[in-house]
């Protein structure tokens, strides 16, 4: 049967209630879901702050991702409240018991002074680069700019480095830091892609930043050619959002972890040993930092150098790129994150394990005695073998400890492994 326009606004009407700005307002101020259903560029141009943004044509398709409980109502909005009606009816067809449209959409709600927000404008290149991002409703235009105003620090530039860098560059992260002191080495180009072999002996800080410039030109770079100490981290952490951890000595780790907790900035760690990789993300003060996980160093013997051990090329890539994924996500503030949890690869297997992890209340660093604004750091442990490319593992640490690895479910002792550059 034919129908007229007027006749599928009439039938929308019946099965979707509509409510004005001042209601939709108050609802959203309780709670409720406001979804705007414009186009993309619409939405760019200004929006209702707090709202998602799931364009109309992929409605159907990405509801059930955003709201998954169907009783849970939800308000739609468009720019006059004509595609927001037809599209609660679609979702009524769903099975979606609340679906509201607000009547007079967008345009009205600005007429009437209510605010709302608008994005930071990419340029035309940057929306061709960034298209796939800004089709996601959890990045957006929104995340978009968000990550080309993030600042994200790497401490080494090697095997776990090396595809973090790529990758958090390549998605726009504005302004990335690269610690690093090494010279590139023929024996790294085995898995430390962000190097070439016409670079061999040149400054990896370099190197790297090489390959940055002309995979992105939208990234700033800061190269700090120098160790991490004591007495320069503060000043080489001060300003970014994230760290990425691709340290390779049990010392450098503890004073990252020391100034890190006291500055407030999460650090994404990764560790690799022959097949066999770890991830975790320190929030400082949320979950435990790397002295409760590690208290203690362990002996030489079982800090083997990357030139006795190896390492599988591919192992550092794979938490590279975890590294550079979890990064992404503390940056967009979007889905969760591995505070309070270890991520066990085993390349061989092709398995992931997963442990939680606990604070411990006797830190010297994050437990109950430590503070923001007052975080003294301990005696640093004996340190690792000064080998740029070590590769460390440590035995669990004993039962008596204040805080213990846990695992999900029962399993067999897994040996932590600490880590390398790769």
């Amino acid at each position: 049967m034919t129908r007229t326009f007027n006749e599928l606004m009439r039938e929308a009407r019946g099965s979707v209630r509509e409510i004005f700005p001042a209601e939709a307002a108050r609802l959203a101020a309780s709670g409720v879901r406001l979804i705007d259903i414009r186009e993309l560029h619409e939405w760019d141009e200004g929006h209702i702050p707090g709202a998602l943004h799931i364009p109309r044509a992929y409605l159907e398709m990405e509801i059930e991702g955003a709201v998954a409980d169907r009783t849970e109502p939800v308000i739609l909005y468009c720019a006059t409240g004509v595609r927001s009606l037809l599209g609660g009816q679609q979702l009524r067809a769903m099975g979606y018991a609340s679906p509201i449209s607000m009547a007079g959409g967008f345009e009205m709600w600005k007429a009437e002074g209510r605010p709302w927000t608008q994005p930071v404008m990419l340029t035309p290149e940057q929306k061709r680069r960034y298209s796939r991002h800004l089709l996601i409703p959890e990045v957006g235009s929104a995340g978009q700019a968000k990550l080309l105003a993030s600042k994200v620090l790497f401490i080494g530039a090697g095997g776990l480095g090396s595809p973090a860098l790529l990758y958090l560059a390549a998605a726009g992260v504005g302004t990335i830091g690269i610690v690093d002191f090494d010279m590139v080495d023929l024996s790294n180009l085995q898995r430390q892609v962000v190097h070439t072999s016409e670079r061999v002996g040149l400054k990896k800080t370099e190197s790297a930043a090489a390959t940055i410039r002309a995979l992105n030109p939208d990234v700033a770079i800061e190269l700090h050619e120098e160790m991490l100490t004591e007495e320069n981290v503060q000043r080489l952490i001060e300003g970014y959002d994230v760290i990425v951890d691709g340290t390779d000595t049990f010392e450098t780790r503890y004073t990252l972890n020391d100034a890190s907790v006291r500055a407030g900035i999460p650090v994404v760690h990764a560790s690799v040993f022959r097949f066999e990789g770890q991830l975790t993300v320190f929030q400082p003060f949320v979950g435990p930092c790397y002295r409760c996980l590690y208290p203690t160093s362990p002996p030489p013997e079982l800090a083997p150098a990357c030139s006795v051990a190896g390492v599988l090329g591919v192992v550092p890539g794979a938490l590279g790129i975890l590294q550079a994924t979890e990064a992404l996500k503390i940056l967009l503030g979007i889905g969760e994150s591995l505070v309070g949890r270890l991520l066990i690869y085993d390349a061989l297997e092709a398995t992931f394990e997963e442990l939680k992890l606990r604070r411990d209340p006797d830190c010297p660093t994050c437990g109950a005695g430590a503070s923001r604004e007052a975080t003294a750091a301990t005696p640093q442990p004996s340190a690792a073998p000064a080998d740029s490319a070590a590769q460390q593992f440590v035995a669990p640490p004993p039962v008596a400890q204040p805080l213990v690895v846990q695992p999900l479910a029962a399993q067999p002792p897994v040996t932590p492994v600490l880590d390398s550059s790769g």
